[in-house]
């Protein structure tokens, strides 16, 4: 199983093309192209030419871009009118990385629980105009599951597709599978109080492509490094064997990185490449005993 991680925190402390470097050098086969700052080498007049930059490096190294990360946040005026009208252009230069999907957030616009067919339509719309653009680049946008602060409290509940099984609703309403995948964020599941092998199972082979693997205490969104909080990963990983998931194991697991100096965030890395290898490797045992 093809094992990749992000890039952006590499990227800010040693520059995109450095960071790809010591991802390559610290084992890891793939790497997750962040875009979630930085962007103006995207929309440059030689924006081409950039892409290939990054492409190039990747080649001489033996590493491919599996995955990647369209900007979010920002509330809902940012993101639909600054960031949305940007996905065009991210498609395109994804597209000439090779990468296979890229993320796309859901719209995220009032309190959740009680708007949540508002919410579904809203959505529904989002992503159905954006599938145009990602088919004539031959990328796949990926749905996450994401979570929001309960008013008041502030205590984490569900947002859009938290519920895999409403998951599984947006993704089979779209119907359009050349254009969407299903990105499963293991975090987030658990800390809107499921266990992430039970979506794992809930949302099956024909759905699930993708996914954002980091650990949690499933109270905070930690994005650490698995074995680091609370998750089962055993159980995650007889999860993905059981329902044959067929798509990359992609940590977004950068606050684990940001734990130590810069000057040792290499030597980090490494390590998140061994734990990588052993999680993926016991999905293939699992597999394997079947």
């Amino acid at each position: 199983m093809l094992y990749s991680t992000t890039l952006d925190i590499l990227a800010i402390n040693f520059g995109r093309e450095k960071g790809i470097d010591i991802i390559a050098d610290a084992g890891f086969p793939a790497i997750d192209f962040s875009l979630f700052r930085d962007l103006d080498f995207a929309f440059a007049p030689d924006w081409k030419e950039n892409t290939k930059k990054f492409k190039e490096i990747a080649d001489r190294r033996g590493v491919i871009f599996n995955q990647s990360h369209a900007p979010f946040g920002g509330g809902w005026e940012k993101y639909t009118k600054e960031t949305v009208p940007m996905f065009p252009r991210l498609f395109e230069v994804v597209a000439m990385l090779g990468v296979k999907q890229i993320v796309v957030h859901p719209i995220q616009k009032v309190p959740y629980l009680g708007r949540e067919e508002e919410m579904f339509e809203i959505n529904m719309e989002f992503y159905s105009s954006l599938a145009p653009y990602a088919k004539n680049c031959g990328v796949k946008i990926a749905l996450e599951n994401m979570w929001q602060d309960r008013p008041v409290t502030h205590y984490i509940c569900d947002d859009v597709c938290a519920d895999p099984r409403e998951m599984n609703r947006y993704y089979d309403t779209l119907n359009d599978p050349e254009a969407f995948t299903v990105c499963l964020d293991l975090g987030h599941v658990a800390l809107c109080g499921r266990e992430p092998q039970d979506a794992i199972r809930t949302i099956g082979h024909d759905r699930l492509g993708a996914l954002h693997v980091h650990d949690v205490d499933y109270v905070r969104d930690l994005h650490t490094l698995p074995g680091c909080a609370r998750i089962n990963w055993d159980e995650v990983c007889r999860a993905l064997a059981d329902i044959d998931y067929l798509g990359d194991f992609t940590l977004e697991a950068d606050n684990f990185l940001q734990k130590y100096d810069v000057e040792f965030r290499p030597t980090a890395t490494k390590f998140m490449a061994d734990v990588c290898k052993h999680l993926t490797g016991k999905i293939e045992a699992y597999n394997a005993q079947k």
